[in-house]
């Protein structure tokens, strides 16, 4: 057992290196409190996401009072044909039509920023590559083989990758992506399409957590509280305890 417990000690830095290996992710540097920006953010999810992926732990009028809209302008700039806005928002595509169209369906987006990561998500927003291999032509850096076409490219552009062969010290040689070539512009300048990504990233850590803002606001009172409360509750276990001390 002894032996055992050793040998696990050995393994934990090896293993912790091997999690933490994995694609170069871009800083979102995104701002929760930007209300603009969530509502760019949830136009561009509503028009080009929702189609597919749902966010079915969100209701549109909880959204809307969340990034600063009324329920007239849900309803007239975000709810699809035939929903009402009190519903979540889900989509119409049936789970097996998914299957055999993708090849898996589309996972819900109401939490995949805490599941993935908000980096992970404005990173995977922006390295789309040409890729003839794929189904859909297009390849993602962070998330190779991904069954998902490039749905912002008339935003974006199409662009390939440029590469390099690297050697490490057993002599395996891997392809890495070094940067890309815009082949086909889209609608948007890079600049634009930055903060294009940046806002459909908000918009999805918002979905994954909307209470957050909230909490992070109460968490600093409960602080300042259990300050206060921790000198009177000293000061009176300084009473108590001062005879036998």
């Amino acid at each position: 057992m002894k032996k055992l417990i050793i040998a696990l000690l050995f393994a934990l830095p090896a293993a912790a290196m091997a999690a933490g290996a994995g694609p170069h992710l871009e800083p979102a540097n995104i701002d929760l409190n930007d209300k603009a920006s969530l509502q760019r953010g949830a136009r561009l999810f509503v028009n080009y996401c929702l189609s597919c992926h749902s966010a079915a732990y969100q209701r549109y009028n909880r959204m809307g009072r969340d990034i600063g809209l009324t329920e007239e302008q849900v309803a007239g700039n975000l709810l699809l044909a035939g929903d009402k806005v009190g519903e979540t928002m889900t989509i119409a595509m049936q789970q097996a039509d998914a299957k055999r169209w993708f090849g898996a369906p589309p996972p819900d987006l109401s939490v995949i920023a805490r599941a993935r990561g908000v980096d992970y998500i404005y990173t995977y927003l922006k390295t789309f590559y040409i890729d003839e291999k794929r189904p859909f032509g297009v390849n993602n850096a962070v998330f190779p083989a991904a069954s998902m076409p490039h749905v912002l490219w008339e935003l974006e552009g199409l662009k390939k990758a440029i590469t390099k062969t690297e050697v490490d010290a057993q002599g395996t040689e891997t392809t890495v992506i070094t940067g890309y070539e815009m082949v086909r512009a889209g609608s948007m300048s890079e600049a634009e399409y930055d903060q294009a990504a940046r806002d459909l990233t908000a918009f999805l850590t918002y979905t994954a957590e909307p209470v957050k803002l909230e909490r992070q606001r109460l968490g600093i009172w409960v602080l300042l509280f259990l300050a206060i409360f921790f000198v009177f509750a000293y000061a009176l276990k300084k009473e108590y305890w001062k005879d036998v001390h």
